[in-house]
């Protein structure tokens, strides 16, 4: 049987983790680690300057007090007798499409897997729901099959996103483009000193045909292979004359005084 792990940004205790153990259950071992709390816009955060505790809440499933990427390091190097050979992330109550990957807690899981060779995948819903859950749990079964039999690329992942019924089919996409109007809120707190609640809210999204937040708009499914190395090849082309040009400053001691 093929060991998977499974963890999320939602918490462990978030209605898409169960629906994605279920749906899974039947490819293999599923082992469950997720942070104790909702850890949504966590980003690619690991945990170095305190100590984790980590609760086991029954059979192959702990608890984390800690970031998404937490969960998946402890799960390699700690908490799995041996490493696992596919992890999904998910289901996320809420699309991660464009810019969202930068932020997210649930894509950067994947990422932390790709980073430890497992082959890996996000998957989120761009709107909530009982029957949406059962559904994107079933589309997460035929990748996680696909996937085990074919493996991935190397140094990539996948970020899945699911739009609201009805589904047109199966798209592969780049990243797009969110926009958000970040609203910085000023409040007090209990003590009577200033607090600031950052919400971020959505104001457009694009990238064009064949993009990820175009397919969802369109109700596809979208599936974006992202990859490890985030080297803009292109710019290295466009900007190989900067390096005869700072070459030859600094190697004359020519830099900007203090």
């Amino acid at each position: 049987m093929s060991r998977i792990l499974i963890t999320n940004d939602d918490g462990i205790h978030s209605e898409g983790i169960v629906a994605l153990a279920e749906a899974l259950s039947p490819l293999g071992e599923i082992t469950i680690i997720a942070p104790a709390r909702e850890m949504s816009a966590a980003g690619h955060s690991l945990t170095l300057s305190q100590p984790l505790k980590i609760w086991q809440m029954g059979s192959n499933r702990w608890m984390v007090e800690g970031t998404p990427t937490d969960c998946v390091h402890l799960a390699v190097f700690k908490l799995m007798k041996k490493p696992p050979e596919l992890l999904v992330s998910g289901i996320n109550n809420g699309p991660n499409l464009g810019d969202d990957v930068t932020y997210s807690g649930t894509v950067s899981a994947a990422m932390e897997g790709a980073l430890h060779a497992i082959p890996s995948f996000a998957i989120s819903l761009v709107s909530g729901g009982l029957s949406d859950y059962a559904l994107a749990g079933r589309f997460a079964r035929l990748l996680a099959d696909k996937i085990l039999q074919d493996g991935l690329p190397k140094g990539t992942f996948l970020n899945v996103n699911i739009p609201p019924y009805p589904h047109k089919g199966v798209m592969l996409t780049y990243q797009g483009r969110r926009w958000y109007k970040d609203t910085v809120t000023e409040e007090h707190d209990p003590e009577g000193e200033k607090v600031y609640i950052i919400k971020g809210v959505d104001i457009s999204s694009g990238g064009g045909e064949g993009s990820d937040c175009e397919a969802v708009e369109q109700n596809y499914i979208s599936i974006t292979p992202l990859h490890l190395d985030l080297t803009d090849h292109r710019a290295l082309k466009e900007m190989a004359s900067w390096s005869n040009f700072l070459n030859s400053h600094f190697q004359k001691g020519d830099l900007p005084e203090d």
